[in-house]
């Protein structure tokens, strides 16, 4: 059977002369690998090969079993053409650090509606954001995501519970042992950027190279404390930079 759906793109390599194996996530089966055939073989062709660039959104249709490890892509299209995530160096650096840690969460090939809405949303956003919104948006993405794979940070913030503890994901009131843990300014952006709901109200936070850095690693931290054989984000050295 076909059935219709959109996908993101996470992940293509080459295959053969004319083919490539992509990883999708799609709206309707979650993580998935296709093997699509004869993109490469011409000037016209490549042009659909440019369609699967890590982040891009397309219209599907895909034939589908179960009881296979790699599926096919009978139609393809894009679902949104881009005006900036994957022409602006900034933009696209941010686009491939969200396919990045999003692709690392992924490990099942599960139905996940409201996490691919969400990660469609915020693709959405980065093109259209200005340049406050878009620097914060690793940040944002990286706090929400961790609700969807059931390891949300709790905002217990207060005067008393300052720290935050990476390894129980909430804010305590005394130094851990261990080394995972933030205090201090980032404890408290941390904490207020854990009450964002939308993207738009980044705006409001004016923060430095530096901070943006330094809460990066640290949210990179907690995530390799509660995803198995998490390994380290090649795409963090990139975004450091530019950011």
């Amino acid at each position: 059977m076909t059935h219709k759906t959109k996908g993101i793109v996470l992940r293509t390599v080459k295959y053969g002369e004319t083919s490539m194996v992509v990883t999708l996530f799609t709206e309707l089966f979650g993580v998935q690998t296709y093997m699509v055939n004869g993109v490469r073989s011409s000037k016209k062709s490549s042009s659909k090969a440019n369609q699967f660039q890590p982040g891009a959104l397309l219209d599907l249709v895909v034939y589908h079993s179960d009881q296979k490890s790699m599926q096919r892509i009978k139609e393809f299209n894009w679902s949104v053409l881009y005006t900036h995530v994957l022409s602006d160096v900034i933009k696209n650096s941010i686009a491939l650090y969200i396919v990045e840690l999003l692709h690392k969460c992924l490990k099942q090939p599960e139905q996940n509606t409201a996490l691919f809405y969400f990660c469609e949303d915020v693709f959405l956003e980065l093109d259209k954001a200005d340049r406050t919104i878009t620097a914060n948006l690793p940040l944002y993405f990286a706090l929400q995501l961790a609700h969807f794979f059931g390891f949300k940070i709790n905002d217990d913030f207060n005067e008393q519970q300052n720290i935050l503890d990476l390894q129980e994901g909430s804010f305590v009131s005394e130094q851990p042992v261990h080394p995972f843990f933030i205090e201090g300014e980032n404890a408290l952006l941390t904490s207020q950027l854990l009450r964002v709901l939308q993207p738009f109200e980044l705006a409001s936070f004016k923060l430095n190279h530096a901070t943006r850095r330094q809460l990066l690693k640290h949210y990179h931290d907690y995530y390799a404390l509660h995803i198995p054989d998490f390994g380290e984000l090649k795409t963090m050295a990139v975004l450091g930079e530019v950011l």
